[in-house]
Formats: C-alpha cells, sequence, structure tokens
C-alpha cells in the first residue's frame, strides 16, 4: 500500500512498541518487570510518550520522505 499511495503524497508507516511503562506492566509481578528490564539493552522499559513522539514524527511534514518503513521502539531489544 505505501507504494502504491506515495505518489499521492499519502505515507505509510507503522511503529511497533516493545515493552511499554503502561499500567499494564506496573501491575505485573515485580520479578517478571525486572526481568524485562533485564532484557533491554537500554536497562529499562520504554514511555508511552516516546512512542507518541515518533508517531508524532512521523505524522510531521519532517517526515515527509518516509514511505513504507516500520520502526522499532523497543530499548534495542530487538537488535541483532
Amino acid at each position: 500500500a505505501a507504494l502504491e499511495y506515495a505518489g499521492q503524497n499519502v505515507r505509510i508507516n507503522a511503529v511497533g512498541p516493545g515493552f511499554i511503562d503502561t499500567p499494564l506492566l506496573r501491575n505485573t509481578d515485580p520479578a517478571a518487570r525486572e526481568h524485562l528490564i533485564s532484557l533491554h539493552p537500554a536497562g529499562r522499559l520504554g514511555t508511552a510518550e516516546e512512542v507518541a513522539e515518533l508517531a508524532a514524527f512521523l505524522l510531521s511534514e519532517k517526515a515527509s520522505f518516509i514511505h513504507g518503513s516500520y520502526h522499532l521502539v523497543d530499548g534495542g531489544y530487538s537488535a541483532p
């Protein structure tokens, strides 16, 4: 779809959040939460604000040349 609509100035991108510090994770067993944190090279969970900032950027004119991309917000969790 991104290729089909790019010429019409329609951008299609995706944001893939990793483990984000939300009420669901805050209410998780503390040991499980610490385990999730230990898996991240960043050493912490992400914030909803960090995910929202990326989404806002992708919606802005500053991202007008970004088409058909998938952006992970996971603190390096999925890095090779």
